[in-house]
């Protein structure tokens, strides 16, 4: 209770009277007990129009305010009037006691309802004062006429001034700042009027440069047809520099309790711009999914046929390019798509949480476009990326194969075609028939050296034969010319064998007539066609091309290589013995006068063609050499690649494994406000994205491993394939983590849910979440609600569990289980609190017209609702009439009927 004698104390001895609203703090009243002349004259005239608009319903009114209320009987009275509250019984008599008892106990109820009071007295208003008198009127028009104005969370004097701005708002020259010079040219006031009451002014004859008639036609036309008494003097405030605030405040708030109908409308439609407003921006998002998954659906379904295609190249350039091609699918075009993945899930489970906290029913994607599709969808496209680098690499092997073969078969093709070249002739020829004795034996004995050459050719025919047949059954693209040219050496093979076969036996019939034998001519050619054979071959094995793989593979043919240079001593002695065996011959010749007729008869070999043959494998000796060495040192450097990659992907792979751990052990264990943990895990998520110039250096080391066509690597277990598919998952488990804060948030901030409480939910649930996966069973989750206070019977646990797993996964979230925490303790809009505010629109109507919508809400609003708002069919209906109710049900599913 406020000590009014200890306050008339204080004014009698001349301090400050002041006082102060518990709301408005309004300490700016007459500093010093100062007040403008001017003013004071205002505030006299507004304050008793205002008090005789109240007292008049008691059938009584002031004259003069501080002489009317000196007895404190019509300020009692007035007090009854304006808070409809019966105050204590008056003193009726006329002493000056009676009528301070009398003011003390107006001045107590006012106390009562809040308002505190400073430096007022009832001393000061019995004597008349009259700056305290205006000063307790103006409280109490402030607590009963003013302080209960709330507009957007805004209350008092601001709330007044907003909706004073917002009503006045769309009218030119009018821009209403303030209580004062904002009023002066009266132009606020008709548009207020005009606003409500758009029939009794016409505002657009109204000009800025005249404000006394401005002032008079709203203060008149607000005095006859709203019921508003003219509180002040247009001439007051148009020769005031600046009118007194309170007088304008008080008129003013009695145009605002004059249209507090509106007002009730004007929050109806602030609901419904709210829910329409959570509507359209959810079907934005709705069809910005729809959008996304279509054209990410689209480009796996165009991806995948391409990765599927097993088409073979002929050339290992043609795949090579498939390979490159490939290469830029995985750097530049996959990239994108796996972010438009992650952040297509991002924005599916936003938008669901979005659904819940403005209670609207789940979303439910067009049928193909569900997230578990997409993923399905982009499991094929893996699948077929996998394979389809698989197919190409085992592609390159069998044409780099194939080439080998091809390239092999094209040189013992040509030497057997060269080695067989007028074979047929010689052994078609009927030279024995003339010849001698001595011819016929010695044609015999070149015969047999011809088929002892034969004989050593056979393997190499078998060579051909199997070499073609390994090239058909590699699909090699030229085979058919293959086939061709085998075919045509294996019948001449056969034709010369018939051919020797046949000139053996026509040689044996002669045998008998021929009995001289050139022995040395003889032993030269069996010691000098094997040996020519073995030097051939040698030739081909020194020529031969050779594939590895690893340093083992070439070390190996170095081996055999060195090994093979060993036995080139022993080989040259036999050619020195061959030699010899030649110059014997001519030592006999010489010796005995013998002209030598041709060269040797029982081999073609000469002696020359044996030192060509041997120069030539002395030249290609050193040639192996330098090809070896070469190989080596190749592979030397590929295994410096494999090295390389595996010291950094050795170092890559753990780093990931490490991270995803984390991420798991944070999403369970995190600390903090949520604000902070989402600060951290974007910190985190950073210095995430920042090691990703590691990623790159490994593509680019695996990149030079494939252009070296490296199939293998012993120094680590980490393909670049697992590491992408590691950096690929760690990127979107942190994205994922991220957006469950960010839907905590926004459960939070819509449900009203405090940091205390969802540390509480999160310790909870942690607690019973005993695997640590951030999800739990049924039974750990009925433990859960039980342990947070809920009695649970089967019915509301069946009820409870299809809102927080609609789906029957078997497992609930931490985010399911806010949601339903959230929802079982704050209210939300229903489509019953919608139906109600439109029908305020409506004027209790069952339904509402189109320029009710337009005038009420603004324009993209009111039209959106025009668009699907269905035409209203009830027995009152007039033309143009819609129906709200099916609407407003609607907008909240068939759960809400």
């Amino acid at each position: 209770m406020v000590d009014y004698h200890s306050s008339n104390n204080q004014a009698s001895s001349g301090g400050p009277a002041v006082y102060m609203d518990p709301r408005e703090q309004e300490n700016d009243w007459d500093r010093d007990l100062l007040l403008d002349p001017a003013w004071e004259k205002q505030q006299r005239k507004t304050f008793t129009a205002w008090c005789n608009s109240h007292l008049r319903k008691a059938g009584t009114q002031i004259e003069n305010i501080e002489v009317d209320f000196r007895d404190g009987l019509k300020l009692m009275l007035l007090l009854e009037v304006i808070s409809g509250e019966r105050l204590p019984k008056p003193e009726r008599g006329k002493m000056r006691v009676h009528k301070i008892n009398n003011v003390n106990k107006a001045l107590d109820y006012i106390a009562g309802k809040g308002v505190k009071l400073v430096s007022i007295g009832a001393e000061e208003i019995v004597d008349g004062n009259a700056k305290m008198t205006l000063g307790m009127i103006w409280t109490i028009i402030l607590r009963f006429a003013i302080q209960d104005i709330s507009v957007e969370e805004t209350s008092a004097k601001e709330g007044l001034l907003l909706w004073c701005q917002r009503k006045t708002a769309p009218y030119k020259n009018v821009n209403v700042q303030n209580f004062h010079i904002s009023w002066k040219d009266g132009l606020a006031f008709n548009a207020l009027i005009h606003r409500h009451r758009p029939e009794l002014i016409d505002y657009d004859k109204l000009r800025k440069d005249d404000p006394l008639t401005n002032l008079n036609n709203a203060f008149e036309v607000a005095e006859k047809y709203l019921d508003i008494p003219k509180m002040m003097d247009a001439e007051d405030i148009v020769n005031t520099a600046r009118p007194d605030e309170k007088a304008i405040m008080t008129y003013v708030s009695s145009f605002y309790h004059a249209f507090s109908g509106a007002q009730k409308a004007e929050t109806a439609a602030n609901r419904i711009c709210k829910v329409l407003a959570v509507n359209q921006e959810n079907e934005h998002l709705m069809e910005d999914y729809e959008k996304l998954a279509s054209d990410l659906l689209e480009w796996i379904r165009r991806t995948i046929p391409w990765l599927e295609n097993r088409a073979p190249e002929k050339t290992m350039a043609e795949m090579q390019q498939k390979l490159e091609d490939f290469r830029d699918y995985r750097r530049v075009h996959k990239p994108p798509k796996v972010q438009e993945k992650c952040q297509l899930e991002i924005n599916f489970n936003t938008l669901q949480t979005k659904l819940r906290l403005s209670n609207r029913p789940a979303f439910m994607p067009s049928e193909g476009r569900m997230v578990s599709d997409i993923n399905g969808s982009w499991h094929n496209l893996e699948g077929a990326e996998k394979g389809y680098e698989e197919w190409m690499l085992n592609e390159i092997r069998r044409l780099e194969r194939l080439d080998h073969l091809a390239e092999k078969f094209r040189q013992k093709a040509t030497i057997h075609e060269s080695w067989t070249d007028g074979k047929e002739a010689m052994l078609t020829q009927k030279d024995y028939e003339t010849a001698s004795l001595s011819e016929v034996k010695a044609l015999l004995r070149k015969h047999e050296a011809f088929e002892s050459d034969l004989a050593a050719h056979q393997d190499r025919v078998e060579q051909i034969a199997a070499i073609a047949q390994e090239l058909n059954e590699l699909d090699y693209y030229d085979s058919p010319s293959v086939n061709a040219r085998c075919q045509k050496i294996c019948e001449q093979w056969d034709a010369l064998g018939t051919l020797t076969q046949s000139r053996r036996e026509s040689l044996e019939r002669t045998e008998k007539q021929l009995e001289s034998i050139d022995e040395l001519y003889l032993e030269y050619a069996k010691r000098a066609a094997p040996f020519n054979n073995w030097m051939e071959g040698a030739m081909e094995d020194l020529q031969d091309m050779f594939i590895v793989h690893n340093i083992e593979e070439i070390q190996g043919l170095i081996t055999a290589h060195e090994q093979f240079k060993s036995t080139l001593p022993e080989a040259n002695k036999e050619r020195e013995a061959i030699q010899a065996i030649q110059a014997e011959v001519q030592k006999i010749a010489q010796y005995n006068g013998i002209k030598l007729s041709g060269g040797n008869p029982y081999t073609t070999i000469t002696p020359k063609s044996i030192d060509n043959k041997w120069e030539k494998v002395e030249q290609l000796v050193p040639q192996r050499d330098r090809a070896l060495q070469e190989e080596l040192a190749k592979q030397q450097s590929n295994d410096h690649l494999r090295r390389k990659f595996a010291t950094q992907a050795n170092i890559v792979g753990p780093w990931i494994q490490t991270k995803m751990e984390e991420i798991g052990r944070i999403s369970i264990e995190m600390n903090g406000t949520l604000e902070d943990q989402l600060v951290n895990l974007r910190e985190y998520e950073q210095s995430i994205i920042e090691y990703k110039p590691n990623i790159d250096q490994l593509e680019g080391d695996h990149q030079l491993i494939q252009e070296a066509l490296i199939f293998d690597n012993k120094y680590t277990t980490y393909s670049m394939e697992h590491l992408r598919v590691g950096w690929e998952q760690l990127l979107t488990t942190i994205a994922r983590t991220i957006n469950e804060i960010e839907n905590q948030i926004l459960t939070r901030d819509a449900k009203g849910i405090s940091q205390e409480q969802l540390h509480e939910y999160r310790t909870s649930f942690n607690h019973f979440d005993k695997k640590r996966t951030g999800q739990m069973d049924i039974d750990n989750y009925r433990a859960l609600l039980v342990a947070t206070g809920n009695s649970l019977g089967d019915a509301e646990f069946a009820r409870i569990m299809g809102i927080v797993d609609p789906n029957n996964s078997g497992a609930v979230t931490f985010q399911a289980f806010i949601d339903f925490m959230s929802r079982e303790t704050t209210d939300t809009d229903t489509a019953d609190q919608v139906i109600a505010s439109f029908k305020i629109l409506a004027a209790d109507k069952n339904f509402i017209m189109a320029e009710e919508l337009r005038r009420e809400l603004p324009p993209d609003q009111a039209e959106y609702c025009i668009a699907r708002m269905a035409p209203y069919s009830g027995p009152d209906a007039k033309p143009g009439a819609l129906d709200y109710m099916s609407f407003s049900t609607a907008l909240y599913g068939e759960s809400d009927l």
